[in-house]
Parts: structure tokens; sequence; C-alpha cells
């Protein structure tokens, strides 16, 4: 197999498209595009559907550009280390993390991995949406209890939970009492299963704000509007200076943060210094953990 055509043709297949691969590389179209027909006359298969305004992959092309274009990447990339005679991290590393976590340490984070790297050109892009890495481009992945993926390897590095939490003005809930709640979704009308030291109970809640933001939902407790169910690690400072109380933790499955990246083989030294980091600045993993990090930013 042509090599050669082989990179061409993850290149095009990379930036979705051959006009904007090769304004991308500074080549001709022509040529990327004869060579992409080279490597389909080569194996005997149609890699892209032509036709279209957009590129659009073949089953066959999607299958190649997965198993090959991460490989040639990375030998790229190993390949100009060997060449500068150093094993320091450099080059493009593309993360992608969510958005609380963005908000709250990402920044922390990306400065502190940026001072101690500056050869790596790092990119964050901030979505909650699951991304594909592949067909998207991103070296690594940040997501909160992400569903299994067989294609992705990956490690948990953080733990959060969920507690109940209120302005001391807020009155605790009884039998005779529905407290006012701020929730994500106006027709979030569901009990909170809530576990305390004497075990469970079950509050009934009236909402009377939605919003779509964890930090809007802690600002709107903080002044009083209602209760809420919020990370511990975003109301942990909070609870230790009274300005908010638990009422107990949310009966519901630990939050874990993940770092997801395609395969353990040919782990670019910027993935393994990202990582690396992460776990250099979250040690333990814990949520008092991440509170103290945000806490000192």
């Amino acid at each position: 197999m042509d090599l050669l055509a082989l990179s061409d043709f993850t290149l095009v297949a990379r930036h979705g498209g051959f006009g904007r691969a090769a304004r991308a590389a500074g080549r001709p179209k022509a040529t990327l595009s004869r060579r992409v027909a080279e490597l389909e006359a080569a194996l005997a298969l149609r890699l892209i559907e032509r036709g279209g305004r957009t590129l659009k992959l073949t089953e066959e092309g999607r299958a190649l550009y997965e198993r090959a274009g991460q490989l040639l990447l990375e030998l790229e990339h190993t390949a100009a280390a060997i060449a500068s005679g150093s094993k320091q991290p450099r080059g493009r590393l593309r993360i992608s993390a969510p958005l609380l976590f963005s908000q709250t340490a990402m920044g922390k984070i990306a400065a502190g991995f940026a001072l101690r790297y500056p050869e790596v050109r790092l990119e964050i892009t901030t979505e909650d949406r699951p991304v594909d890495m592949i067909e998207e481009g991103f070296d690594l992945v940040i997501r909160v209890n992400p569903d299994p993926d067989d294609s992705l390897v990956g490690r948990i590095f953080l733990r959060d939970r969920l507690v109940a939490v209120a302005s001391p003005k807020v009155a605790r809930p009884d039998q005779s009492r529905v407290p006012p709640a701020v929730v994500r979704s106006s027709g979030d009308r569901q009990p909170w299963i809530i576990k305390t030291a004497t075990g469970r109970s079950t509050i009934n809640i009236e909402p009377v704000l939605a919003v779509s933001s964890l930090i809007m939902a802690r600002d709107a407790v903080r002044a009083g509007v209602g209760a809420a169910r919020l990370p511990l690690s975003l109301v942990s400072h909070d609870l230790a200076a009274g300005t908010l109380v638990s009422w107990g933790d949310i009966d519901a499955p630990e939050i874990a943060l993940w770092t997801l990246y395609p395969s353990r083989r040919l782990l670019s030294t910027r993935v393994s210094a990202f990582l690396d980091y992460l776990k250099e600045s979250f040690p333990s993993g814990t949520a008092d953990e991440l509170a103290t990090f945000v806490g000192s930013s």
C-alpha cells in the first residue's frame, strides 16, 4: 500500500473535503483527488462518495480512516520527536471537556499545562455532547459518566456526588411544607430521595426556577430562591462558610469524570503528559480535592 496516498486520504477525511484539505496543507486539490483515486484503485474499494457538496466516507472509507488516521498522526509526531532528538511533548493537543468542569477548573489546568509544556499547542473545546474523537480530530475527551465504548480507553480521575442544598433562610421540608426548588427543567417535579445518617427520606418539591447551568442554580440557591441538587465540589466552600446548608446526599449514582482516548498503543507524549498532569492536580480524585482546587483559582 502506498503510505503517501493513505496519508493524503486521511488528510482529506480529517478536513472533510478536498478543498479544505488542499487549503490546510497548501497542496493542489487535483493532486489530492488523484492520490485518493489511486488508493481506491489499489484497494479495489470506493472510499469516498463523490457528487455531494460535503465529503461523505463510505463504510469502508470510514473504517480505514478510523484505523489508519490515528496511527499515521502518531507516526508523524514520533518521527518529529526523534528528528528533534527530544522526548519533550510538542505539537497540537485537542481536548473536549464538559461545560461545568471547564468553567470551574479547566482554565487553571490548561494554563499550568501550557506553562510546563510551551511546545504543545493546547486547544480545548467546551461541550457536553458525545463527540466522535476520530471524526472530529480530538486527542482526548473528558466526560461525565460516559456510556461504554469498546473503541476508547478510559480512566476515572475525579469523583463527585450530588447534595441537596439551600440557603439557611429556606425552611427545611417537613410533612406539611413543600420547599421551593431550583431545577434543570421546568417539568422536573420528581421527588428527591435524600440519604442522611438516620436513613433515607423523600422530599417533594415545588419548582420555582428552571435554569440550564449548574452555576446559575448555585447562584440562585445562594440568593435564597430555593433548594437545589448540586455537585458537592461546587458548594463545598459555601457549606463550610455556612452560607448554604446541606439537607443530605442525593440517592443517585456518583458523578465520575473520565478521560477517554482511542488506544493505549502509540499513546502520544502530549496525551501522556496531560494525563500525568491531571493525576498530579488531583492525586486522590475526590470531590473535596476538586473543591479545594477550584477555590484556589
